[in-house]
């Protein structure tokens, strides 16, 4: 994937591109991960679909500080899909985060979406993560001594997100900026939910420590055009089993006709 940039609402982005031939699906990442998440899943996928990823405010290489609300992400997406040309519906995948994102960008522009992937986030979302993830805040001298700080669960999820500075080694998106972002997706998404009307997969991880199965199975009964599946895998069902999660997702796009 080749990274690009493009600037909308005061805001300097950075997004990855597989480019090629096939026909375009969007990636949003979850919180305290980026575009760079979906590099491998993006090379399964060539060369029938080409995989644009984008760093969200806040995330990746994309500039931080500026403001976290749902209105600003849907603005974002819909940039990026302008920046690039790209007119017709495409099918949108959001891992956590990214995929209350998604189905709000279902919910609010229709012609943007013509299938989502949901990937282990509900809509009723209570999170709280400032007990430890206040911790992470700061430049750490050594690469290891932040390893040591996100722990032995988290730390390997997020190997893509730490980044060499002049000092040492921190985190590509600020705890403090994180929660704001937390906060602002917080809420009972039900009725947005339930307002669009696009194809949808629901992924949920058997092992997931986020996200209750049963929840997502009720998303997808009380939904048209909805179907649920569960992989054996934690939250980031793509990086814990992604040669599953790949077929589930290339079959699902097969039976849509996109």
């Amino acid at each position: 994937m080749r990274r690009h940039s493009f600037e909308h609402d005061g805001v300097v982005f950075s997004f990855l591109d597989a480019g090629g031939d096939g026909k375009p699906l969007l990636a949003l990442h979850g919180h305290w991960m980026g575009a760079s998440d979906f590099i491998e899943v993006a090379d399964d996928l060539l060369p029938e679909w080409r995989v644009i990823a984008l760093d969200q405010r806040g995330f990746g290489e994309t500039d931080h500080g500026a403001a976290h609300n749902m209105t600003a992400y849907l603005g974002d997406v819909v940039a990026l899909l302008k920046k690039l040309s790209i007119t017709e519906p495409v099918p949108v995948l959001g891992h956590s985060f990214g995929g209350i994102v998604a189905y709000h960008l279902a919910a609010a522009h229709p012609d943007r979406v013509s299938a989502m992937i949901i990937e282990d986030i509900g809509v009723n979302i209570q999170d709280d993560s400032t007990p430890y993830v206040t911790n992470w805040s700061g430049t750490f001298r050594l690469r290891e001594e932040l390893e040591e700080r996100l722990g032995p669960r988290l730390s390997p999820y997020l190997q893509k997100s730490i980044r060499r500075v002049e000092d040492g080694w921190t985190l590509n998106f600020d705890p403090a900026e994180f929660l704001v972002s937390e906060r602002a997706t917080n809420g009972n998404h039900w009725k947005v939910w339930l307002q669009s009307r696009c194809p949808a997969l629901v992924v949920s991880g058997s092992e997931s420590r986020v996200c209750d199965g049963t929840e997502l199975q009720t998303m997808t009964e009380r939904r048209e055009g909805t179907v649920f599946t569960q992989l054996k895998a934690g939250h980031s069902i793509h990086i814990d089993d992604r040669t599953d999660f790949v077929e589930t997702l290339r079959h699902f796009l097969s039976t849509q006709n996109l």
